[in-house]
């Protein structure tokens, strides 16, 4: 089965709520103009990522002014993937904005692994989560939890063929960003979509670099930081392919036994 995704990043507007829902927009209904069914936008991309902005009042999700986003996956019948920050019943999170085709929205996961600052700010998710999208179980990450492996593993484990990551990546940090994804798709046999947001936002730079790595950790389309959206084709009989050529998802082992040390002296 073949599913086509696209990773789509642009420079978001700290706390412009209504400027980064019609930027969303913009690059969904262009990235399904290319045929994309799922578009995964970066982190934060619908609050900004900004520390003032994190300081500051949160929206909760009725809060959000969605109808451009909500009304484009109608037209277009795309899964969107959207990141913000967001507040309810007193908890802060960073977390993912699933809308449906139909223009319902929720909101399955939060950031599980908060990097830095983020922890002054928000609450980690207590658990992992996926879409499930014409059938096919699609893992959900939001940039520091892609730098764990065990994260994609978990989701591979449980049936996942590709892992979604929405991003923000400062602007230095690009050899990181590359060789954490790419990993997480050939540890795992299965395809990634990274989003990363890109250009100022507050006071920070982001590095951008979109991109959908195949099952061998391939990059099959990237992005530099330029806005605009990274399309690809998810192909099953590949990741299956793959699995059963590299079979490092079956051979893991629960548990490595103890570890002894050899001691030299002299």
């Amino acid at each position: 089965m073949i599913l086509t995704v696209a990773a789509a990043q642009a420079q978001a507007v700290a706390g412009d709520l209504a400027a980064n829902v019609r930027t969303a927009a913009a690059l969904v209904r262009e990235a399904a103009d290319r045929g994309a069914r799922v578009v995964v936008l970066p982190e934060a991309n619908l609050t900004g990522y900004d520390l003032d902005v994190f300081a500051g009042p949160l929206p909760s999700l009725v809060d959000l002014p969605l109808d451009a986003l909500r009304d484009t996956a109608r037209d277009t019948g795309a899964v969107v993937v959207a990141g913000s920050a967001l507040a309810a019943e007193g908890v802060a999170t960073l977390s993912s904005v699933v809308v449906h085709p139909d223009g319902a929205v929720d909101v399955p996961y939060d950031k599980q692994h908060l990097d830095g600052d983020e922890a002054t700010y928000f609450t980690a998710g207590d658990h992992g989560a996926s879409i499930r999208v014409d059938g096919l179980e699609l893992g959900l990450s939001i940039c520091y939890d892609g730098c764990f492996p065990e994260h994609a593993r978990a989701a591979a484990e449980d049936g996942a063929v590709a892992y979604l990551s929405s991003s923000a990546y400062f602007a230095g940090a690009e050899h990181r960003r590359d060789l954490y994804y790419a990993a997480r798709a050939v540890e795992n046999g299965m395809y990634v979509v990274f989003a990363g947001l890109t250009g100022r936002c507050g006071s920070r730079d982001f590095s951008g670099g979109s991109a959908v790595y195949d099952p061998e950790g391939r990059a099959l389309v990237r992005l530099g930081t330029e806005p605009g959206v990274a399309v690809a084709d998810l192909d099953t009989d590949v990741v299956d392919a793959t699995r059963a050529r590299h079979t490092m998802l079956v051979d893991h082992r629960d548990t490595l036994g103890r570890r002894d040390v050899l001691r030299i002296e002299g």
